[in-house]
């Protein structure tokens, strides 16, 4: 009798942790600002490289955001040429190896400055620079959940969430006048969750991948409208 009773209640609490899940959805939303300095305008044979901030920390802007926003830009029916990044720096040598890299966008314009790196510039044909600094933060999380092995079988039970916020910005430079065009900046917020019903299920918010997508929409607009 205890038996029967103890698989009802846990019963029960499949059934409401099932209706709990049913309800939950992912959802991210997303800020974007833009501050134009001049105009711009990208010609079919000049190129776009786009560089994250290398800080060599945990703060330094993800890899796997940068090649999100190479990949936006270089497709759909108004594709940028991108040249890649560790292309770019290879034809900079040696100015962009880790000991002497710039660590920020005030430290472009003082290796912009120095002799030869115009030429090497030129020599590249790239006209513009995305330098991107930001990342992706947990900001908040709790609930509970666990997962069980035993001879009998094995399963997972409870409800965990976790908060993130992505925020990063973009400066462009155009390269051709060694000037800074504008910023344009992209923050994205969404609550994920992990339910256990017998197995994990996960709700993705993504907002890492909102902010990308939102960067990338706006800052090819930037460069292939005149702002105008």
């Amino acid at each position: 009798m205890m038996k029967k009773l103890g698989m009802v209640k846990k019963l029960g609490k499949i059934i409401i942790l099932l209706g709990l899940v049913v309800g939950l959805s992912a959802c991210v939303s997303a800020r974007i600002e833009e501050s134009r300095k001049s105009t711009t305008e990208i010609a079919i044979d000049e190129t776009l490289v786009i560089l994250g901030r290398a800080s060599y920390n945990d703060r330094e802007t993800e890899e796997s955001f940068t090649e999100c926003l190479a990949d936006a830009l270089g497709n759909g029916p108004t594709p940028i040429n991108i040249i890649p990044e560790n292309q770019f720096k290879d034809q900079m040598y040696p100015w962009f190896e880790p000991r002497t890299a710039p660590s920020s966008s005030d430290d472009l314009a003082k290796l912009f400055a120095q002799p030869g790196v115009q030429d090497k510039i030129n020599n590249s044909n790239v006209r513009y620079l995305a330098w991107i600094k930001g990342d992706t933060v947990t900001i908040d999380k709790g609930g509970s959940f666990s997962c069980t092995v035993s001879t009998f079988g094995g399963g997972c039970f409870g409800l965990t969430y976790w908060e993130q916020d992505a925020s990063y910005e973009a400066s462009i430079w155009d390269l051709k006048n060694m000037t800074t065009a504008g910023k344009i900046s992209a923050e994205a917020n969404g609550t994920s969750y992990l339910a256990g019903v017998i197995i994990p299920i996960p709700i993705l918010a993504r907002p890492g991948n909102a902010a990308c997508k939102a960067l990338a929409a706006q800052l090819k607009g930037f460069l292939i409208s005149d702002g105008g």
